[in-house]
């Protein structure tokens, strides 16, 4: 992976050609099969460009690690409030803890350990088992980043949201996160469907 030279205050998001993943149209959910080859072409041939003109070029798909924590039958649901910097993200609830890859981290793995540090107050680190990509290009929000699904479970443990200006969470019944799932954010969404419809 390479990173552009970038200003002072100019943050660097890990992000891949969308035409070194696939050719033509993507899909739309989690993929959970032959996603090794999409990994193996992150690696290869994933960037570090400045955010903010990332966040306007679908021809590049920024990478998101997104975790989905569980505790048990349990789902851990957040809800953004208005003091978050994405506005398009105001006010929606989220069952996925995740961010932006920054060159300090590495690689994926490095920026879902680094979320999980920044976004929850923890006092273990789980293990996180890989599940799949994510992708939906009928969203503004997800034309322009592809997510690498991880599942945790916190097995009893307290977790807490951080940045409690910014967002709320708990763990939560099945039944609260269908009570407001049509105010998930998308990623959301798709990926509660595709795990609470797996074993």
């Amino acid at each position: 992976m390479k990173a552009l030279t970038a200003g002072s205050g100019t943050e660097l998001v890990l992000g891949v050609p969308r035409a070194r993943l696939w050719a033509g149209e993507g899909w739309r959910g989690i993929r959970r099969s032959e996603v090794e080859p999409l990994l193996a072409a992150i690696r290869q041939h994933g960037e570090f460009r400045p955010r903010d003109s990332a966040e306007q070029d679908p021809s590049w798909k920024q990478i998101i690690p997104y975790l989905v924590l569980r505790d048990g039958p349990r789902w851990f649901l957040m809800r953004r409030s208005r003091a978050g910097g994405d506005v398009r993200l105001h006010e929606r609830y989220s069952v996925g803890i995740g961010g932006h890859v920054n060159p300090g981290d590495g690689d994926v793995s490095g920026g879902l350990r680094r979320e999980w540090a920044e976004e929850v107050e923890a006092g273990f680190s789980p293990g996180f088992q890989l599940i799949g990509l994510l992708n939906d290009d009928t969203d503004p929000v997800g034309a322009v980043h592809l997510g690498v699904v991880y599942t945790a479970d916190a097995a009893g443990r307290r977790v807490t949201v951080r940045e409690v200006d910014k967002l709320s969470g708990a763990f939560v019944e099945r039944s609260e996160v269908v009570a407001v799932h049509g105010q998930l954010e998308t990623w959301s969404q798709l990926a509660f469907d595709d795990l609470d419809a797996s074993p």
